[in-house]
C-alpha cells in the first residue's frame, strides 16, 4: 500500500510560509518532549518501499532526476521489511539551493513501520544499515522554542531551513502535532522551474564513496583510497574479491564499509592505520577496521580447536565475525591460510549470534546501574562468557552482583606513543574528583624527573617499581588513578592492569592516536624531545588494545585545538 507523506506544518516563526501553507498554531504536541532539529534539504520528497518508490505524488511519472534514486532503490529494496517505508529527499537535481558536498543524492529523514514512525536513533541506525545518509542534526534537547530561535542561525544561501521532530517515535495520525518546519523567506515553493528545465545535478562530497559502499555498490580501490586520504596499495586486486565475499555473507551498511577498507588496507600496521583513518571516518568505524586488519591473520593461522571457541567469542564482542572471515578469506596468502579461515567459519556459525544476544540482554539488565557499575558488570560478564562460565543475561546478572554498587576505584590507563597527547589528557583528568577519595596522577616521566632527569632511561625498572607502588597504594585507599606512560603493547599494559585488578579496580584504557607527522612535529617542539630513533621504535611497536583487554576503552581526539582533548568514546556495549 502506498502512503502519501503528510504536509509538514510551518512553525509559527517560519518566514517562508505562504497563504497556501499549513501553519502549526499549537505546539503542545512538542512541549515537554525531547526533540531533534535537522536541516531541511532542498529536494524532492520521495518515499521508498520494498516493492517500489514514488515522489510526493503517488502517481509520479518518470523524470531524469529520479534515475539515481531508482538505482539506489534497486540495491537496497530487498533489505526494506515488508510494510515499511523510507521517506526522504531526492537531491540529485538542483532546485533553488546548489549543494556542493553531499554524502549521497538521497537523504532519509524518517522510517515508517506501517503507521508508526521510528524514533530518531533507530531511524539513523536503520538508514545507515542501508547506506542512506540522514540530514545533519542542528540541535537536540528538550523542546524550547525560544532557545531554538536564539541558537539556530542558518546560512540562508546554502540552507533551506530546519525541521523539528520528537526524538521518540510517533503515530502517523500524530504527524501534524509532532513535526514542524522553519523555511527561509522567499523560498521557491513550486517544482515547476526545475521539473521542466534541463537537470543540473548537485555535487557529491569527499565522503560519498563511503555511503556508496554501504549501500551495496562497489567503489574502485583508487576512489576509495582517495576518500580515505591515503595511497592505494600497489598490485593489490583483493578489493573486488572482498566485495563479493562481504555480499555473500550479508554484510551491508557500515559492516560492508569496514570490510572493504580493511581488505584495501590490510597491509598497513594497525596503529598507523587507526591514526590515519581517524581524520576520515568516525572512531568506532576506524576501530573496527583496524581490529579486522589485526585479527584476520589470527583466523588464517592454525589454532587448536580447544581454544578456538573462546578466541572467536572474544573477537565477536568487538568485531563482526562475518566481516572478519570475509576479509581473512579475501586476503589469505596461501591455500593453508584459506583452509584455516574456512574451518574458523564453521565454528563461528555456531556462536556468532551469542555475544550480540548477550550484549543486548545485559544492556537492559544493567540499564539502571550507575555508569561505573554498568561498565564493570559488562566487562566482567563479557570475560565470563568468553571463558564459558556463563551463557545468559540472567547468569551475567547473578555473577556480577558484587560490582553493582560501583564501590571500587578506577584506573584510567593512558595508551599511546610519545607526543600523542597523553600527558595533556592525564593532567586534565587528574583534576577531576569522581570518587570521594579523589583522583591521583602517576606519571613515569614525573618520577624520572624527581630522580634527576626526565630523559634518563637508565633506571627504568626502579621507576616502574615506584610507579607500581604508588598505584597500588592509591587504589587500596579507594582513589582513582590516572596512569601516564606509553603502554605500547599488551604485555606492558597487562603489568599495570594486573595491579588494578588485584585492588578490585575498574580498568579503562584511554587510547591516544595521532598521525606520525603530527607526533614527530610535536616531539620536535618539546622541551625534552624523545630521540628520533626511540620515537620511530615506539611507532613500530605500538599495538592499540583490542576490545575486552580492559573493562572499557575510549579514544581521545588528540589533534583538535582543545588542550584538554575531547574524549571520543564508543559505547561500552560495542566492545
Amino acid at each position: 500500500m502506498r502512503v502519501h507523506y503528510p504536509r509538514t506544518p510551518h512553525l509559527p516563526w517560519s518566514p517562508g510560509a505562504t497563504a497556501d501553507d499549513v501553519r502549526a498554531r499549537d505546539l503542545s504536541g512538542l512541549a515537554g518532549r525531547r526533540v531533534v532539529v535537522t536541516e531541511k534539504m532542498d529536494g524532492e520528497n520521495t518515499t521508498l518501499y520494498a516493492d517500489g518508490l514514488h515522489a510526493r505524488s503517488l502517481d509520479s511519472a518518470h523524470h531524469p532526476s529520479r534515475a539515481w534514486v531508482k538505482a539506489l532503490h534497486s540495491r537496497i529494496a530487498a533489505r526494506i521489511p515488508e510494510g515499511w517505508r523510507i521517506s526522504g529527499e531526492n537531491l540529485f537535481a538542483k532546485h533553488s539551493i546548489p549543494y556542493e558536498d553531499l554524502d549521497g543524492f538521497f537523504y532519509g529523514f524518517s522510517v515508517w513501520d506501517g503507521d508508526q514512525c521510528l524514533d530518531w536513533m533507530s531511524t539513523v541506525a536503520f538508514l545507515q544499515g542501508l547506506g542512506i545518509p540522514t540530514p545533519r542534526v542542528l540541535w537536540a534537547g528538550d523542546f524550547d522554542e525560544k532557545l531554538i530561535q536564539q541558537q539556530l542561525k542558518l546560512d540562508l544561501t546554502r540552507q533551506e531551513g530546519y525541521v523539528v521532530r520528537p526524538a521518540e517515535g510517533f503515530a502517523y495520525t500524530e504527524f501534524a502535532e509532532r513535526v514542524a518546519k522553519w523555511v527561509r523567506p522567499s523560498h521557491v515553493q513550486t517544482d515547476t522551474h526545475w521539473m521542466h528545465a534541463e537537470v543540473v545535478p548537485n555535487k557529491l562530497g569527499a565522503k560519498a564513496p563511503f555511503w556508496t559502499v554501504r549501500s551495496g555498490m562497489d567503489v574502485g580501490a583508487e576512489e576509495l583510497a582517495t576518500a580515505l586520504s591515503t595511497e592505494p596499495p600497489k598490485h593489490d586486486d583483493l578489493l573486488a574479491d572482498a566485495y563479493v565475499r562481504l555480499d555473500a555473507a550479508g554484510c551491508y551498511g557500515n559492516a560492508r564499509l569496514v570490510g572493504s577498507v580493511a581488505a584495501l588496507l590490510h597491509h598497513r600496521p594497525r596503529a598507523a592505520l587507526m591514526a590515519d583513518l581517524a581524520a576520515s571516518l568516525e572512531m568506532p568505524t576506524v576501530r573496527r577496521i583496524a581490529d579486522v586488519v589485526g585479527l584476520a591473520p589470527r583466523v588464517q593461522t592454525a589454532i587448536d580447536d580447544e581454544y578456538r571457541r573462546a578466541g572467536l567469542v572474544r573477537m565477536a564482542f568487538g568485531t563482526d565475525l562475518a566481516v572478519l572471515h570475509a576479509v581473512a578469506a579475501a586476503t589469505a596468502p596461501d591455500a593453508a591460510a584459506a583452509e584455516n579461515v574456512a574451518w574458523s567459519v564453521l565454528f563461528a556459525d555456531d556462536l556468532a549470534v551469542l555475544p550480540g544476544t548477550l550484549r543486548l540482554a545485559c544492556r537492559e539488565a544493567f540499564a539502571e546501574l550507575p555508569p561505573r557499575a554498568a561498565d564493570r558488570c559488562w566487562g566482567e560478564a563479557r570475560q565470563l562468557f568468553a571463558e564459558g562460565r556463563i551463557a545468559s543475561s540472567e547468569e551475567a546478572t547473578a555473577a556480577t552482583w558484587r560490582w553493582r554498587d560501583g564501590a571500587f576505584p578506577k584506573l584510567l590507563h593512558m595508551v599511546g606513543v610519545s607526543g600523542s597527547g597523553k600527558s595533556s589528557t592525564a593532567k586534565a583528568l587528574a583534576g577531576r574528583a569522581d570518587t570521594a577519595a579523589g583522583t591521583e596522577l602517576v606519571s613515569l616521566d614525573d618520577l624520572r624527573t624527581a630522580r634527576g632527569s626526565r630523559t634518563d632511561q637508565s633506571a627504568n625498572q626502579e621507576v616502574l617499581s615506584e610507579g607500581f607502588r604508588l598505584l597500588d597504594e592509591a587504589l587500596a585507599r579507594g582513589t582513582d588513578v590516572v596512569w601516564d606512560a606509553t603502554s605500547l603493547t599488551r604485555q606492558q599494559r597487562g603489568l599495570v592492569d594486573a595491579v588494578a585488578r588485584r585492588r578490585n579496580a575498574l580498568v579503562e584504557h584511554l587510547v591516544h592516536l595521532a598521525p606520525e607527522p603530527v607526533v614527530q612535529e610535536r616531539n620536535a617542539e618539546r622541551a625534552h624531545p624523545v630521540p628520533a630513533k626511540v620515537l620511530a621504535a615506539q611507532l613500530r611497536r605500538f599495538d592499540p588494545p583490542y576490545p575486552g583487554e580492559a573493562h572499557r576503552t575510549v579514544y581521545a581526539d588528540t589533534v583538535g585545538d582543545d588542550a584538554a582533548h575531547d574524549v571520543l568514546a564508543y559505547s561500552i556495549w560495542e566492545g
